[in-house]
């Protein structure tokens, strides 16, 4: 789910609203921003938070 929903935000032009997008796949916007921000950290696009390798 959580791959999905990640790849369904990263791949959409123009980028929705990640309020809207959680509504619509029923989860809370706050975990589907935490979601993005980890793989964009994971993906090296980001460095303000630990990868999830580094977490293991």
């Amino acid at each position: 789910m959580r791959e999905r929903a990640v790849r369904m935000y990263r791949t959409a032009e123009p980028k929705p609203q990640i309020k809207k997008l959680a509504v619509d796949l029923g989860v809370h916007p706050e975990a589907l921003r935490g979601w993005i921000r980890q793989a964009e950290t994971d993906a090296g696009e980001r460095d303000d938070r630990l990868t999830t390798d580094e977490r293991a």
